[in-house]
């Protein structure tokens, strides 16, 4: 049967209490985040992760993502970051940007069908942030049926979720309301996949070389007998290509195989 806790003000013990032995048991809990609340499980119990896919009706193939207590636990979970990544979560974190790294081969953990990576977030939630260091890192999406608005309370959580979740953490109405941005850093430059309650603006004023899809080159579509851009005469300019803001998806309704569903 489902307990909820009240997840506020300060007498949390049980609250922690109870989170902490459900998590420790392989069961599920519902938290809040600064975005979205959210579905938790063990990162490392494949068991766990699996019911937590269950709960949401989410096939393997849409890997959760992992929320960590700390900035310093990047390294312990993710190889190979780049510099441009490491500014990004020192500026953005605890806050809504999750991060797609190359995870640490090591880790003795089964996601899903994630490619040899782990998309990471700290939430700028500071009882979730306490409630993970007692945990250790967990797995966590957005806690709703899969198709459905993520849940903004405790209350629609559980109207959706039911008996799958062993203990609701009831934090009140969250203020964020909008999933994180998510930014893939696993390669030469940083790509945003989804654009969330960050906006490219705002990652670009930290690492300018932060790009969209939208800024791949495009196939050139003038009339076969016109020059093509690179065989312009030095005096003719060049047209520049406008780019195209990214598309804000949510978690439940991508079709990128890059894009992790988030908080």
């Amino acid at each position: 049967m489902s307990e909820r806790f009240d997840f506020t003000g300060d007498e949390l013990a049980p609250a922690y209490r109870a989170a902490v032995d459900a998590i420790e048991a392989g069961d599920l809990v519902v938290l809040p985040t600064d975005t979205v609340y959210g579905i938790a499980a063990d990162a490392f119990k494949a068991d766990a992760v699996q019911r937590l896919l269950d709960a949401k009706g989410r096939g393997r193939d849409m890997p959760p993502p992992v929320l960590i207590s700390v900035v310093e636990s990047l390294d312990a979970l993710a190889t190979d970051v780049p510099d441009n990544g490491r500014k990004l979560a020192q500026e953005f974190w605890p806050g809504p940007l999750t991060l797609i790294c190359h995870a640490q081969t090591s880790l003795m953990w089964d996601l899903g069908e994630t490619q040899g990576t782990v998309a990471l977030r700290v939430p700028d939630h500071e009882n979730t942030r306490e409630l993970l260091s007692r945990t250790g890192p967990l797995a966590v999406s957005s806690a709703n049926k899969s198709g459905q608005p993520a849940a903004l309370d405790v209350y629609d959580a559980e109207e959706q979720l039911a008996e799958s979740v062993a203990v609701y953490l009831d934090g009140g109405q969250v203020t964020g309301g909008e999933p994180s941005t998510i930014v893939d850093i696993t390669g030469d430059t940083p790509r945003v996949v989804r654009v969330g309650a960050l906006s490219l603006e705002q990652l670009r004023a930290v690492v300018p070389e932060v790009s969209t899809e939208d800024d791949e080159p495009k196939q050139d579509e003038t009339k076969s007998d016109e020059p093509k851009p690179d065989e312009a005469k030095p005096d003719e300019t060049k047209p520049t290509e406008e780019p195209v803001a990214a598309s804000n998806q949510d978690d439940e309704n991508t079709t990128d195989p890059n894009v992790r569903p988030a908080d």
